[in-house]
């Protein structure tokens, strides 16, 4: 059971499932330096579990072992990267799949590029991809009425509270990623406020035991439990088919993102499917980009106060606008930071379909490769002044070409990532403008590394209005 109940832990060791079913054991040495097997069965997964995360536990072995290091998965060995040139080399050839689609796809036992022609994994990629940019593109002035609205409500109530009281940030902005999303991925149905609860209230059942559920196989030994899980995973996917049926019928006029999946030809359990990862993920990764920038912003005055001054310079009075949010730049320089210095996806990983080369060292088919991205972020070689929130270092093309190889940019961005970086413009453009931040004195934020870093507890901020 130990080897279930790890491989659960994350999102990535999901992968290594597939591939100790679908290919035969090995225990051929890659030549890549690295941990041997601290037990014959687990591999090193016991020193995963001992470090806390997967994440932790990268950290700890590139600073030993190098930009190049390996250890054990069960008795099958691993390999993993941590650092761009090594990235480089190795993505360059392999980008035909997304790997965090693949990571929560194969958690959810849904086909994930993994077992597919390369074809067949490239088309559906561009499919996903695409709907979510037309769902932007066609929604624009939908998801600012939905952020305006949602964003308005919650600065004035911020605004009325006493400057002493503190404002949870996590509890408030998940639920405005949540009425975003919900509405631009599945329509109309879902600006009733009772759906939007519902949604909330299965997708916190799944999305908990998917980050911590399995760790020590505590779900699996919980029969309340799994149950609960399974029915939430069920009702949430009862939606979604319910959502495509429904949209199914409509004119093209409806537009939202299940909308374009139907225009793309896929079956009913593939909208579904592609319906659970974008609103399970989208919900997330939104959520903790705008909590981890406000909170970024409330400890650094002087960070707020240029973002402010872009803010009125570029929209004055008036709401931003999708033809407004690329002169921006500044923003985006204030996102990029927060993503970069809150590991906001610390890991992927794919794996190796055909012999590999990285530097000198060989890597055989069919080894589960590693991107070790929370260790990328925050590498003094590649970064200046790692752990310090510096939007500044975006302004540096070199600095820009490094990001966007790790797929925080550019057109190899997580396409969640892209739909994240535009509701966190329209959030931050208004409470800005309206408020100051200020952090809580005396708060220490600590991150929880899943596949999406959150805060372990709630974040606490004070406000002030602006004059």
């Amino acid at each position: 059971m130990l080897d279930f109940a790890i491989f659960a832990v994350t999102f990535v060791i999901i992968l290594i499932g597939a591939v100790l079913y679908l290919y035969p054991s090995s225990r051929s040495a890659s030549g890549v330096p690295g941990l041997n097997p601290t037990e014959e069965k687990d591999g090193n997964l016991p020193d995963i579990v001992n470090r806390g995360s997967l994440h932790e536990f990268l950290v700890g072995l590139h600073d030993e072992f190098g930009s190049v290091a390996s250890f054990w998965f069960g008795r099958r060995p691993v390999v993993s990267l941590g650092a761009v040139d090594q990235l480089r080399q190795h993505i360059n050839p392999n980008w035909t799949t997304d790997s965090f689609e693949t990571m929560l796809k194969s958690l959810l036992s849904y086909q994930s590029g993994s077992g597919v022609g390369v074809t067949e994994s490239m088309i559906r990629k561009k499919v996903y991809e695409g709907a979510i940019d037309k769902t932007l593109e066609n929604n624009f002035p939908l998801l600012l009425q939905v952020c305006s609205q949602l964003v308005e409500e919650l600065v004035d109530k911020w605004a009325s509270y006493p400057k002493s009281q503190h404002t949870p940030l996590c509890a408030h902005l998940l639920g405005l990623a949540m009425k975003a999303v919900t509405q631009l991925a599945m329509g109309s149905r879902f600006r009733d406020d009772a759906e939007v609860i519902r949604f909330r209230k299965n997708h916190e059942a799944i999305w908990s035991e998917i980050g911590k559920g399995y760790l020590d196989g505590s779900l699996e030994k919980s029969s309340s439990r799994k149950t609960h899980y399974e029915s939430a995973l069920a009702e949430m996917e009862s939606v979604l088919k319910s959502v495509a049926k429904q949209r199914s019928g409509q004119g093209s006029s409806q537009s939202s993102f299940v909308k374009h999946l139907l225009q793309a030809n896929l079956t009913e359990r593939q909208v579904m499917e592609d319906g659970m990862v974008f609103t399970l993920a989208g919900c997330v990764i939104t959520a903790n980009l705008c909590i981890w920038a406000v909170h970024f912003l409330s400890v650094s005055e002087e960070v707020q106060e240029r973002l402010y001054h872009e803010l009125v310079d570029v929209l004055g009075e008036e709401p931003v606008t999708l033809e407004k949010i690329p002169q921006l730049r500044y923003c985006q320089q204030v996102l990029n930071e927060t993503v970069r210095t809150a590991k906001l996806t610390p890991m992927a990983a794919r794996l190796q379909e055909v012999e590999g080369k990285v530097d000198q060292h060989v890597i055989p088919k069919e080894t589960l490769v590693i991107y070790a991205l929370g260790v990328v972020l925050q590498d003094a070689d590649t970064w200046s002044l790692p752990y310090r929130f510096n939007p500044d270092r975006f302004a540096d093309e070199s600095v820009m070409k490094s990001f966007s190889l790790l797929g925080f940019s550019g057109s190899q961005a997580c396409p969640e990532l892209r739909f994240a970086y535009t509701v966190a413009a329209v959030l931050l453009s208004t409470l800005v403008r309206r408020l100051r931040l200020h952090r809580m004195e005396g708060q220490v934020v600590e991150a929880r590394y899943e596949l999406v870093t959150t805060p372990k507890d709630d974040t606490w901020i004070t406000v002030s209005k602006r004059n």
